[in-house]
């Protein structure tokens, strides 16, 4: 593999948020929104969060491969979902529930993918700021998560709740 492996973190990211620009030209016609003030802040959390990663390798390999393995999950889910997906908590034109693919392993992939990234990276620079990115990510994550939640079980009710019942969140069997 060429290039070092901050390298190839960076270029894995930028290529995941250029893919996600792209692919967010094509999503459905929002309807309606159920964004609060709060998950918007958590949108901007995240993106500053990256603000405090930097480099000083600690395990440069293993948090690569954690690195790819999270953008790796994140776009797998971006495309499973489609034409359904936006960065706020929308009601698209005909929303599905989707629960195929990654989405029968967790219940918000996309979040998971890009928290195992963050961990993965941080885990590469090896430095206190990127970990607490991580937390900062972790937190903001979880807040839009529940947020979504409640939208969708208003939005597909009883269907929701059983997709609850039988699918964690954002880690697989535990959370």
């Amino acid at each position: 593999m060429p290039g070092s492996p901050y390298q190839i973190i960076s270029w894995s990211w930028m290529g995941t948020f250029a893919l996600w620009f792209v692919s967010a030209i094509v999503t459905k016609r929002t309807i309606g929104s159920h964004s609060d003030w709060q998950s918007r802040v958590a949108i901007w959390i995240v993106a500053l969060a990256w603000r405090f990663i930097g480099p000083g390798p600690v395990s440069a390999d293993t948090g690569l491969a954690l690195t790819l393995a999270g953008l790796g999950l994140a776009i797998w889910a971006r495309f499973q979902i489609g034409r359904n997906w936006s960065g706020l908590v929308e009601l698209k034109q005909d929303h599905e529930l989707i629960r195929s693919g990654p989405y029968s392993l967790v219940r918000h992939p996309i979040y998971s993918g890009f928290m195992l990234a963050t961990f993965g990276t941080a885990i590469a620079y090896g430095q206190l700021r990127g970990f607490l990115s991580f937390v900062l990510i972790l937190a903001a994550w979880g807040y839009k998560s529940r947020v979504e939640e409640t939208f969708l079980i208003h939005q597909f009710g009883a269907e929701y709740e059983r997709y609850r019942h039988e699918v964690k969140g954002l880690i697989p069997l535990v959370w």
